[in-house]
């Protein structure tokens, strides 16, 4: 049995539709206390607090606005409590804009073998020390909000999409439904103090497997309760494509126009066309980044290439020289970032980092109106 709550003092203008083609791309701007972001946007994951192998400014310097920080990561290390003590999340990695922290429930249930399911919340062995920890929906809102975020996400329940979990779909979306009420009583108790300008936004998290009925329930259970924002959750994790975008094309003309809507995991250039085109606004994924450490970089066409690779031994050109990024303009060819990963010199990942990240902003920049 669901208990929900009606929509009042939680939702606020927080964002401003500026324009939209009927259940498809729409533009926008995010209202945040760290200030306004533009939408449609890519969110680079700072796992750690940061973008592995960049600056704050060479985040920036790609077009980004908002940055997504891993709770369960800093949760293990090094610790909510430390990263308060260094000022929070923003002082903590140098990023001074809008920060967004997920649940840690993905990684949670990533631990399939080491972990334990019960109503009260998740058990699980701590991948560093080994030993036993606990997340439940309170403590998830304790933890992101003690970390600093600027918008949060609900703890929800993930299901994979092996023979067993498929089984458990109806559980998971009666548990996150359930789990939701909860984080929204926690949230509201953490930051009854604080002025509406100055609390973080709380985003709930559409679930539902490949079950489009259920994906619809999980919207409109999401949108009838006291959450800023939506999240779509458990997409991206191993189905086919074709069955991703059956999800999105369903949900687009069911979106609330007043509220943010985030797609959680998704970095690929097809798909991130895919979902703006379909009414989302903001994704994350660690994919720009880590493709660039392994010296795979998009260029125009959303055509991948390896910088490794023989044929760039004494290319002159940088990556596209139709990309605006600072490796581009500033020439970084391809033979000298070629040579760099040979020789295993970080700098080289750094750049393809930007690089990447950049390519995926200009994306989103495009189908801003």
């Amino acid at each position: 049995m669901l208990y929900l709550t009606p929509v009042n003092d939680l939702k606020l203008n927080i964002f401003e539709e500026i324009n939209q083609s009927p259940n498809g791309p729409r533009s926008g701007v995010l209202k945040t206390r760290r200030g306004d972001v533009k939408t449609p946007t890519f969110m680079p994951d700072g796992t750690r607090g940061v973008v592995k192998s960049l600056t704050a400014e060479q985040v920036k310097s790609a077009g980004i606005d908002i940055v997504l920080a891993n709770t369960f990561h800093l949760h293990i290390q090094p610790g909510e409590d430390v990263v308060a003590k260094l000022g929070g999340l923003h002082e903590f990695g140098k990023w001074q804009g809008p920060m967004l922290t997920d649940s840690g429930g993905f990684q949670v249930f990533s631990l399939s073998k080491l972990r334990k399911i019960t109503e009260d919340g998740v058990t699980f062995k701590d991948p560093v020390t080994g030993d036993m920890r606990f997340i439940s929906p309170e403590i998830s809102m304790q933890i992101q909000l003690k970390l600093g975020a600027d918008m949060i996400v609900a703890f929800d329940h993930l299901t994979g999409l092996d023979e067993e979990s498929i089984k458990d779909t109806q559980e998971a979306f009666d548990r996150t439904h359930r789990w939701l009420e909860r984080c929204i009583v926690e949230f509201k108790k953490l930051t009854k103090d604080m002025k509406p300008e100055e609390r973080p936004l709380l985003f709930g998290v559409v679930q539902g497997g490949l079950d489009l009925s259920l994906r619809e329930q999980s919207l409109k259970i999401i949108q009838d309760s006291e959450v800023d924002g939506i999240a779509i959750g458990g997409l991206s994790v191993g189905e086919p494509r074709e069955e991703m975008y059956k999800v999105l094309n369903h949900l687009a003309p069911l979106y609330d126009p007043k509220r943010p809507r985030f797609l959680l995991g998704v970095g690929d250039p097809r798909d991130l066309r895919y979902a703006i085109e379909h009414g989302i606004d903001m994704l994350d994924c660690v994919l720009p980044t880590r493709n660039a450490r392994h010296a795979t970089v998009w260029v125009e066409g959303d055509k991948q290439i390896h910088l490794t690779n023989a044929q760039f031994i004494d290319d002159i050109s940088p990556i596209d020289p139709g990309c605006d990024c600072y490796a581009c303009v500033n020439n970084y060819s391809k033979g000298f970032l070629r040579h760099q990963f040979k020789v295993n010199e970080p700098l080289a990942g750094s750049l393809a980092s930007i690089h990447n990240l950049r390519y995926l902003q200009r994306i989103c920049e495009s189908y801003r109106i």
